[in-house]
């Protein structure tokens, strides 16, 4: 059998071909499974952009306008206005930065931190729940060797 082409053109072998549809198979199922987690959680209603920001700022820590804007790699201009609609929700306040007076740091609120934990148990629950019906125990064992295998993917 020749080879086929890949998508750069160049010949691609039956083994080759094989493992791209496993990439592409990989990333929309990925892709599914985060909208289906995001859809079980509290903090629907966020745009992306607005639950990437406050997961920032738990982890994180506070952060300027503009070390955020960088860190999710969006103009200052953008990232005013997530703040400004979080701020709006009470999910995070500004504070004073600790040593430039002329700066303004984001943190996340009391209300904010309790939405974040009340999403990710959600969605932590959606998951188990569905590992739970719809697995059964050697099916959950494979997507536990599968985990630790994704986990080496991305690793950096």
């Amino acid at each position: 059998m020749a080879p086929q082409n890949g998508p750069d053109g160049t010949p691609h072998d039956p083994e080759t071909l094989a493992q791209e549809r496993v990439a592409v198979d990989l990333s929309a199922v990925v892709g599914r499974l985060m909208r289906r987690m995001r859809a079980a959680s509290p903090l629907g209603e966020l745009t992306p952009s607005q639950r990437s920001v406050l997961s920032r700022l738990d982890t994180g820590g506070p952060a300027t306008t503009a070390a955020l804007a960088r860190a999710e790699l969006i103009r200052p201009q953008s990232m005013r206005g997530i703040l400004a609609a979080l701020e709006e929700r009470g999910l995070v306040e500004r504070t004073p930065h600790p040593t430039d007076g002329r700066q303004i740091d984001f943190s996340v609120t009391e209300r904010g931190l309790r939405a974040i934990t009340a999403a990710r148990q959600a969605k932590r629950s959606w998951l188990l729940d569905a590992m739970t019906t719809r697995l059964d125990a050697e099916e959950r064992r494979t997507l536990a060797e599968a985990t630790a295998l994704l986990k080496r993917l991305v690793e950096e």
